[in-house]
């Protein structure tokens, strides 16, 4: 993608270095929570609900609906992609930002950015077949295919630079507590009481 003025790779180069001014002035600027509501529909069927995020203690209102299913193979219907898709979207998705921004800021234009993320899981840990198998990955795979202005140099210090700062990349390299809560009885029944 081309510049514009300010504007590069679609990114406002300007809002940007803005932003990330008033975070270093005032921490609490860059405070974030993030929140989604999955609700099952049937099978292996959920929407996943996103209403809402924080930044600077601010609630700022959002409307989209995540659609998730599984393959047929897996008892789904294969309406949508599977959770272990939206993972791995997420994670190249996150990166790929990174990737923008900082180019970006470098004044470097983007030709090309594509993530090409894999990994293999065993389900006979997932169905609890074998104790000794994980349920998930023991690792996963990418290639990142980047071509615009930048020089190789360039190009290598922001990739290392994607990796110790993209969020996803840290959640998924990094174990990070899960805090789990189990409520019996219908949500509608909560909010009626």
């Amino acid at each position: 993608m081309k510049t514009n003025s300010k504007h590069i790779n679609g990114i406002d180069t300007e809002a940007l270095g803005n932003a990330a001014q008033a975070i270093a002035n005032d921490a609490s600027q860059g405070q974030t929570k993030w929140l989604v509501s999955s609700h099952w529909k049937g099978g292996t069927r959920s929407d996943a609900k996103v209403s809402e995020y924080h930044l600077a203690g601010q609630r700022i209102a959002r409307n989209f609906t995540i659609s998730i299913d599984e393959p047929l193979e897996l008892c789904g219907a294969n309406q949508y992609a599977n959770p272990q898709e939206y993972l791995l979207a997420a994670l190249n998705a996150c990166m790929i930002v990174g990737y923008t921004a900082l180019c970006s800021l470098q004044g470097i234009t983007i030709d090309e950015l594509v993530i090409e993320t894999e990994g293999d899981i065993d389900l006979r840990g997932f169905l609890g077949l074998d104790p000794t198998v994980k349920p998930g990955y023991d690792g996963l795979r990418y290639t990142v295919h980047l071509k615009g202005s930048g020089t190789t140099e360039q190009f290598e210090e922001i990739h290392r630079k994607v990796m110790a700062t993209s969020p996803n990349y840290f959640n998924i390299a990094n174990a990070i507590p899960l805090q789990s809560q189990l409520v019996i009885g219908s949500l509608a029944e909560k909010h009626a009481a």
